[in-house]
C-alpha cells in the first residue's frame, strides 16, 4: 500500500471501479472493517491504494486489479485442437475467440476431450497457473466402458502406477452405472498428458467420453459447448490467490 497520501486511488473509489459496490456502500464496508489492503484491515476512508499492485480483499475475497487483459472461459467441443492454429487444418481455438486476439490456454485438452479451457492474453498469468507447483485441482466427467465397482473406485483414489510414475485421484465419485457403461466424476491436480484416459485404461475401463467441468474455482455451469464467457471477478480473484500461494 502506498504510504504517500497524495498518490494512488482512494480505496472507496477503487472498490467502486472494480464493481464491488457503489462508492457510498464501499465507504460503509470500510467503516465496518470488512476491507483489507495487503493483509491489514483498513477503516480510514481517505486511504489511497494502488489497485494494480496492492492486494485488496472484501470479506476475505480478493478483488482483482483493473483488467488490462482478456480472461475467457471456453467450453471446447470434441474434435477441436487446443491450439490457435493447426498445420493440418483441423478445427482449432481461433474460431472461438475475438478476431485478431492471440490467446494462451490454461490447461490443454486433447482433441477428443471437450470441456473447460481458460483462455487469456496474459502470458504470465497463464504460465503461473499452469505451473505444476500450484497444483490447481481439475474435475472431469468421464463415461467409461464397463461397470465400475467400489473396489476400482478406491483403487483410483489410492493410486495407480503408469509408465511415467504413480498417480492418484484427489476424489472419485460414481455418478451413474447402467448396462455396459459407468459415469464417474474424478478430480485430480496433475497436468500430465491424457492422464484421465491413461488412469482409466490402467484399471480396465477405457474412456468413451470425457469432459472437464472445472479448474479450481472456475466451473462450466450452464455454458454450452462452443460458447465462451468472461471470468467473473470472484473467479479471477481466487485464481490470483492460487498463483500467490
Amino acid at each position: 500500500m502506498n504510504d504517500k497520501p497524495t498518490e494512488g486511488l482512494r480505496l472507496q473509489k477503487a472498490l467502486a471501479q472494480a464493481g464491488v459496490a457503489s462508492r457510498r456502500a464501499s465507504e460503509e464496508m470500510i467503516a465496518e472493517g470488512r476491507v483489507e489492503v495487503n493483509g491489514r484491515v483498513v477503516t480510514e476512508q481517505g486511504t489511497r491504494v494502488d489497485p494494480e499492485h496492492d492486494v485488496i480483499r472484501v470479506d476475505g475475497s480478493r478483488i482483482p486489479p483493473p483488467r488490462r487483459h482478456m480472461y475467457l472461459v471456453l467450453n471446447k467441443p470434441r474434435g477441436v485442437v487446443s491450439t490457435m492454429d493447426d498445420p493440418q487444418g483441423r478445427p482449432n481455438l481461433e474460431q472461438y475467440v475475438p478476431r485478431h486476439q492471440r490467446l494462451f490456454h490454461v490447461g490443454r485438452l486433447d482433441t477428443e476431450t471437450e470441456g473447460l479451457l481458460i483462455l487469456t492474453n496474459d502470458g504470465e498469468f497463464a504460465n503461473q497457473l499452469s505451473h505444476p507447483s500450484h497444483e490447481v485441482p481439475k474435475t472431469y466427467l468421464v463415461e467409461v466402458e464397463g461397470l465400475l465397482d467400489n473396489k476400482t473406485l478406491r483403487r483410483l483414489e489410492k493410486g495407480v502406477t503408469l509408465e511415467d510414475g504413480h498417480i492418484k485421484a484427489d476424489k472419485v465419485k460414481l455418478v451413474h452405472r447402467a448396462a455396459s457403461r459407468s459415469l464417474v466424476q474424478i478430480t485430480l491436480h496433475s497436468g500430465r498428458n491424457r492422464i484421465v484416459r491413461r488412469m482409466m485404461d490402467s484399471v480396465g475401463h477405457p474412456v468413451r467420453q470425457l469432459a472437464r467441468i472445472s479448474i479450481g474455482p472456475v466451473r462450466l455451469g450452464q455454458l454450452q459447448v462452443g460458447e465462451t464467457r468472461e471470468l467473473t471477478r470472484e473467479e479471477l480473484g481466487e485464481l490470483l490467490d492460487v498463483i500467490d500461494r
